[in-house]
């Protein structure tokens, strides 16, 4: 996948969401969960929307995030990735990405690069 941007909200309620304008499922799936929502609250700097360049190819300036294992769809499916640096800084953080993921970018890459565009 070319590098694509994404756009992430915060509600009033402090969960955040994907937006997803092509998903035409649930709007609960969008929903950033376990430890997606402590790395969108990194990335955002404590902010209420971000934007992020993402892609699975390498790219200039990329921070990654690695994949550590499928999860099982019985468990909600998708695949457990680790943010092991962010800006140089350790995080050694646990996210989550969901199905949306694969539907994203037509698979569960090995690696997910992004930045703040």
């Amino acid at each position: 996948m070319k590098k694509r941007e994404f756009t992430f909200n915060k509600n009033e309620k402090g969960e955040w969401y994907l937006d997803l304008p092509e998903w035409s499922g649930d709007p609960e799936d969008l929903q950033m969960v376990e430890g997606a929502d402590q790395w969108l609250d990194l990335v955002s700097k404590s902010g209420t929307k971000t934007k992020l360049l993402m892609s699975d190819q390498n790219f200039t300036d990329a921070e990654v995030l690695t994949l550590l294992r499928v999860r099982e769809e019985n468990l909600g499916g998708g695949g457990i990735y680790y943010l092991e640096t962010y800006q140089n800084e350790k995080v050694e953080l646990k996210i989550w990405l969901c199905e949306i993921t694969r539907f994203v970018f037509k698979d569960l890459p090995q690696k997910i690069y992004f930045s703040i565009p």
